[in-house]
């Protein structure tokens, strides 16, 4: 591959997300013109599974008219406007929609443009609330260790991932970092009371005091350290420390909510409801920028009637913007109406038997971690040995086998190195089965080079 103009232009004057220069100079970077259904189509025409739905965006799946259509009408009727003050149809019909879909009375939604702002929005309003309430002293905020929450400062705070925190120095005080449910099961005759996460979070309090967290945030299945999914019984573990001692349980569902799990949110899958949502991604399947809170109707309107404000102070000149909020309407109108959620719902028992097969054949899987349209395989040296991967063979599987393999089969999808050496799959809602069967084909070719280089290192080794 060429460095096309394009190329030559990217590198020179955008600046990248997330990524190495090394990657980001090399001729083979990827410039992607199109997309349709579950594939993309690059600037030399080739076509490429999207094994990752954009960053678990793409709902619906590429190329659709009728969501671009939706946005060409709303900015010919109303390009702009603000909810300062007023309101406007699409911010109210995009909140009546998602309300309406939120289980329990999660009725009122605040809007903002990303995910990360979404939990800055929910760290914000959980002070807030409790301010409202008298209790200004609870300020501090429990979240996971491994878990990725956004990279704002105080998201970034939240985050438990070392690494994404280095470069920037002290952040906001206050954060504690729980155990997450890596491995865990419930011990025979017990109860998810019984988990080590959950006894960590219980001594936590004992050992701050209760009565001065503000905030509980927790994904439904963790993204970060491998699409961990909880015991039975966790999300209720969470919910009664949460009430026992007045903390606000905050979900966080930038990645979960509408639809990856098969429900509208994982909240629903796990049987639980939190004070408060966080989304994104899903919400307009990446067709425009949007993000929000979904926040418990007696705890909005606690904000809004409190003595100290009356008003929760925070606002973006982007949030509920006509032109997002339009496509948030038109693309939820669409995945209820397709019945996408059905789609996850019939297609993953599929899904899970062919990354069975996939574990099967290839040694070094250690296992795959999911539920729905969202999973990851995490790896190791040799599994009928238990040989654990060196640090030189992780960066090596990560950085150049994968990648080199993904473009021989023509699929994007994710590497991933944050806790494990690991692969994350999330193809677009909307992918049948002959989607699932060219992913699942494409991921076993990948995973057939990792175990030819993995034998070719041993051997080299020996």
């Amino acid at each position: 591959m060429t460095n096309s103009d394009m190329r030559s232009r990217a590198q020179k004057h955008l600046f990248p997300h997330f990524t190495t220069g090394k990657v980001w100079n090399d001729d083979s970077l990827p410039i992607i013109v199109g997309g349709e259904g579950s594939y993309l189509t690059d600037e030399n025409g080739d076509r490429y599974l999207d094994g990752l739905a954009g960053l678990f965006c793409v709902n619906i799946g590429h190329g659709r008219t009728d969501i671009p259509q939706a946005a060409f009408e709303q900015m010919s009727r109303l390009a702009y406007w603000t909810n300062w003050g007023s309101a406007h149809p699409a911010a109210i019909d995009a909140a009546t929609f998602i309300a309406e879909h939120a289980p329990g009375d999660l009725e009122t939604v605040f809007f903002v443009n990303s995910g990360s702002e979404a939990v800055e929005s929910a760290v914000k309003f959980a002070r807030q609330y409790h301010v409202a309430q008298g209790e200004p002293q609870r300020t501090k905020i429990i979240a996971r260790d491994m878990a990725y929450h956004g990279t704002t400062l105080g998201a970034l705070a939240v985050t438990g991932i070392p690494a994404y925190k280095a470069p920037f120095g002290d952040l906001m005080p206050g954060v504690f970092h729980v155990p997450n449910t890596l491995g865990e099961t419930i011990p025979e005759g017990g109860t998810a009371a019984d988990l080590p996460s959950i006894r960590a979070i219980r001594e936590l309090i004992e050992a701050e005091g209760g009565d001065t967290f503000a905030a509980l945030f927790a994904e439904p299945v963790q993204n970060s350290r491998g699409a961990l999914v909880p015991p039975d019984g966790y999300w209720q573990e969470l919910r009664r420390i949460c009430d026992e001692h007045g903390i606000l349980l905050v979900a966080d569902e930038v990645i979960t909510g509408f639809g990856r799990l098969g429900e509208w949110f994982g909240s629903i899958k796990f049987d639980v409801v939190p004070d408060l949502i966080t989304f994104a991604k899903g919400s307009t399947s990446g067709y425009a920028p949007l993000g929000g809170v979904i926040i418990r109707r007696p705890l909005a309107e606690a904000v809004l009637s409190s003595p100290q404000a009356g008003l929760f102070t925070h606002g973006a000149t982007w949030g509920g913007h006509p032109v997002s909020t339009a496509v948030a309407v038109a693309n939820l109108t669409a995945v209820e109406n397709e019945n996408v959620l059905g789609n996850v719902r019939s297609l993953e028992p599929y899904f899970q038997n062919g990354l069975d097969r996939i574990v099967e054949d290839h040694r070094s899987i250690r296992e795959y971690r999911g539920a729905g349209f969202f999973y990851a395989i995490e790896m190791m040296g040799d599994r009928e040995t238990g040989r654990e991967l060196t640090p030189e063979e992780s960066k090596t599987v990560l950085t150049e086998v994968i990648p080199a393999a993904m473009r021989e089969v023509q699929l994007i999808t994710r590497p991933d190195n944050r806790g494990a050496t690991m692969l994350v799959l999330s193809p677009p809602l909307t992918a049948d089965q002959d989607v699932l069967d060219d992913l699942l084909t494409k991921v076993d070719h990948v995973m057939s080079a990792v175990d030819a280089h993995l034998g070719a290192s041993l051997l080299t080794a020996v």
